[in-house]
């Protein structure tokens, strides 16, 4: 490898090298290069990958405890029948604020913020592509996030719900300023979510390591590519609807107005065009967590990888059908509304094959019961039945019945916190190891586990209960003669089990982040490629670039890995590979912390045909 130290004449040409190693002075310049500079303007200008995604993952993570915290507030009040402890109008701007921040704030931006950080690692990759963008893109998320929060905190906080409808949220019955910053933070966080999801699929499809073919991409990049071309569709509607509400209060648009032209229902098409996709949004990002992890701790492939796949492409066709499901309500003609039950039915069937495959290969493999695994199993138990209820309530007939209530409730969170946070909280116990170099505690872990189970269950399996006898939603205070307060006081008491729960993986995180045990490289024994680097990685990742042969290539010990070599080590070069079957094709200049670059640089150099001939041998041997 060069180690010329500034930008190089790109003449070293590529070479297959045995092993993964470089020399310590190539290794010492390498991290020189590409690490981001000290001080607050070197903090402000940050690039690499992995500094933006902790960024994202820790505020993320705040929001959602802020989230919690709401959460917590607003079962207080319906611990008991007539009880005062917020008024009306304020219990109106919690739930508002506790759904818009976990769909907005939480849900989709830590999934995304996940993928930032490990896909270059999964892939072989130095970067993620227009690194500059993904920094901006933390920078709009951040400022969307605090705009909501300080109008609350000033008690302008929005009270029509995270869903906005109109005319609600419209200028007649949402006085003040809470409606339009809500619209506002949605083009925020919406757009940043947009970039993203451009970062995220350019890195996975153009700067794969040779050899890394879609067919041997890790699981988890698969749903992580699928999830962000749903993105790229779902984002729009949500954003143009909110921009015309805005415009509708501010500048007297009539979109949203039937008696001069326009329609209530506009709102739901678009909101809901983005809003059930974006539960799958949620939703598959975990499907790869739940993959990688079962594969590792089952200690053997999963079984199904074509099924698999495919399974995520379905998913991610048929959550674009399901929309009016949440429309049955409304006026919206009754053979429209059959399309769109069989759709409902219907995407269980790529979430079945998924599930089946894993309990192949928990049945198959050689299980290891550690923490990260008991996430994934609570996964069966939990979204197999919120995704019962979501059936049920595919049936128009039902669906009438339980619209608007308690039911509801209770159908959301077993899919969203049983299909994407379960999952989540096991990622976190499974990488952070590789993003901090400690391991977090077994003990603490396992109780941080039962407590949130059991809370969450607790929380909202009465809740079905509650629906079922009639309690709607969005009420702030309920008599006493109806019976719902032993059940309302069940589902309290839970929510505080959880919050208990959540408390002991801070203080796991604390501790462990100090003087948790050191991490080896490859703690759990996984076999995909960012086990192959040191724990914490370094700022270039990879010392040399690998050369990929299988689907796992840290379990293929049979064969010494190759690797690229040839790449300057002074100067931040990267290989872009074909999208099919990841053959070299360029290696640009990646930018530096600098104001005044572009965001790929200019001089990228096609990969001379000898170097792509030899890497092909190497690739077919």
């Amino acid at each position: 490898m060069s180690t010329l130290e500034r930008p190089p004449a790109l003449h070293v040409d590529l070479a297959i090298k045995d092993g993964p190693h470089a020399p310590a002075d190539t290794r010492a310049l390498l991290a020189d290069t590409w690490r981001d500079p000290p001080g607050v303007i070197g903090w402000l200008s940050a690039i690499n990958h992995k500094t933006i995604a902790r960024r994202f993952i820790v505020t993320t993570f705040v929001f959602f405890l802020l989230a919690g915290l709401l959460a917590l507030a607003m079962r207080t009040q319906l611990a008991r029948p007539n009880n005062h402890v917020v008024g009306p109008d304020f219990y109106d701007q919690l739930f508002t604020m506790h759904g818009t921040t976990m769909m907005f704030l939480f849900a989709v931006p830590v999934m995304q913020a996940v993928a930032g950080y490990l896909i270059p690692l999964m892939i072989g990759a130095r970067s993620v592509a227009f690194a500059r963008m993904n920094a901006y893109a933390y920078g709009v998320f951040l400022f969307g996030g605090l705009t909501l929060y300080i109008a609350f905190a000033m008690g302008a906080g929005p009270r029509s719900g995270w869903f906005s409808y109109v005319p609600l949220a419209g200028p007649d019955y949402a006085t003040g300023k809470g409606s339009d910053i809500w619209a506002q933070m949605i083009t925020f966080t919406e757009l940043s979510a947009l970039l993203e999801a451009i970062v995220l699929i350019t890195t996975i499809l153009k700067m794969r390591a040779p050899g890394m073919s879609l067919n041997r991409l890790p699981l988890f990049a698969w749903a992580t590519l699928v999830t962000q071309f749903m993105v790229l569709f779902a984002m729009p509607a949500v954003m143009l609807a909110s921009t015309a509400l805005i415009l509708d209060r501010l500048v007297s648009t009539q979109f949203y107005n039937p008696s001069l032209g326009g329609d209530v229902l506009l709102w739901q098409h678009l909101f809901w065009f983005f809003g059930h996709p974006e539960v799958y949004l949620i939703f598959i990002p975990a499907l790869g967590f739940m993959s990688s992890i079962i594969e590792t701790f089952s200690r053997r492939p999963v079984v199904g990888y074509p099924a698999m796949v495919l399974a995520l492409i379905a998913t991610a066709f048929l959550a674009f059908g399901l929309w009016v499901h949440h429309m049955f309500a409304t006026t919206v003609p009754e053979l429209g509304k059959s399309f769109f039950t069989a759709a409902s039915v219907l995407i269980a069937v790529p979430s079945a094959i998924q599930i089946y495959c894993w309990l192949a290969t928990l049945l198959t493999g050689k299980l290891r019961l550690r923490t990260p695994l008991l996430f994934m199993l609570a996964f069966f138990f939990i979204l197999v039945l919120g995704g019962m209820t979501g059936i049920m309530l595919g049936s128009v007939a039902l669906d009438l019945q339980v619209h608007d209530t308690y039911f509801v409730v209770a159908h959301l969170h077993y899919v969203l916190i049983g299909g994407a946070v379960f999952p989540l909280f096991g990622a976190f116990y499974y990488w952070f190891p590789k993003i901090t170099g400690r391991m977090l505690g077994e003990r603490l872990g396992r109780w941080h586990f039962w407590l949130f189970f059991i809370g969450f269950n607790v929380t909202f399996f009465p809740m079905h209960w509650l629906g079922l006898h009639g309690m709607t939603r969005r009420i702030w205070t309920y008599p006493a003669g109806l019976g719902w307060g032993p059940l309302n006081l069940s589902a309290t008491l839970g929510a505080y089990l959880m919050g208990i729960g959540v408390l002991l993986f801070l203080v796991n995180v604390a501790r462990s982040r100090r003087r948790g045990a050191a991490a080896s490289a490859d703690p759990w024994g996984g076999g995909t490629l960012e086990w192959s680097m040191p724990s914490p990685p370094p700022p270039h990742n990879f010392d040399v670039l690998p050369i990929v042969h299988g689907r796992h290539p840290l379990w293929q010990p049979s064969r010494q890995p190759a690797s690229v070599s040839g790449l300057t080590a002074g100067a931040r070069e990267v290989l872009t590979t074909s999208a099919l079957d990841a053959i070299a094709e360029t290696r640009p200049l990646f930018p530096t912390p600098s104001y005044i670059r572009s965001a790929w640089g200019n001089n990228a150099q096609s990969v001379t045909a000898n170097d792509v001939a030899t890497l092909r041998n190497e690739l077919h041997k």
